[in-house]
């Protein structure tokens, strides 16, 4: 079985063709497909020629309603805040940031972020898809000693130590990888990253 991951596509359509011409089994759409809410019906035509293999959660430049209504409108899957099991792999996912200075329309407080991955913990999932990096990571990293992940992430990955972790938020992190106890985590970004298990 083989999964796309993404994230941060910002109305970049190109790429975002690129991607969903990638042969893969399901596609995940990890937030911030557009900014601040604009466009969501280009990038929405784009991925209904996956429908019925796309799963997408909101990013911080999302809503949750924003991201219901794309998928009941394309026929994609919304996962916020939810499990889905394929091919035998548990994967869970939670979109939005943490506190952000922009005020963008998809953020939690640490504390909302604990709250709402705390259901995903049972069954563990072999996959976790968030939107936000965990905190003090190579992974949330804007610039020198300046971090912008999120507290609540990273104390989920070192609890419940899913397979594989796969975030966003952070630009220039797209690409890092890195090990937190027994999880393999990446900041996927508008590039992506094909998994096959």
């Amino acid at each position: 079985m083989s999964l796309l991951v993404f994230s941060d596509i910002h109305s970049d359509l190109k790429t975002l063709e690129r991607l969903v011409a990638t042969e893969a089994d399901y596609y995940f759409a990890a937030g911030d497909l557009v900014s601040w809410s604009k466009g969501l019906d280009k990038a929405g035509e784009i991925l209904k020629s996956r429908a019925g293999r796309v799963y997408v959660i909101p990013g911080n430049h999302e809503s949750a309603r924003d991201i219901e209504n794309l998928c009941e409108k394309y026929g994609l899957a919304d996962l916020h805040g939810k499990q889905v099991t394929l091919g035998g792999a548990t994967i869970a996912a939670l979109g939005y940031s943490g506190p952000t200075p922009f005020n963008t329309p998809g953020e939690y407080s640490e504390e909302e972020l604990a709250r709402r991955l705390e259901p995903l913990a049972t069954p563990k999932p072999d996959i976790l898809i968030c939107h936000a990096p965990p905190a003090k990571s190579t992974l949330d990293r804007a610039g020198q000693n300046q971090h912008f992940g999120s507290t609540a992430v990273r104390a989920f990955i070192e609890r419940v130590q899913p397979n594989h972790f796969f975030c966003g938020h952070i630009h220039e992190c797209e690409g890092v990888q890195e090990t937190l106890g027994d999880t393999h985590c990446v900041n996927v970004g508008k590039r992506g990253y094909l998994l096959t298990i």
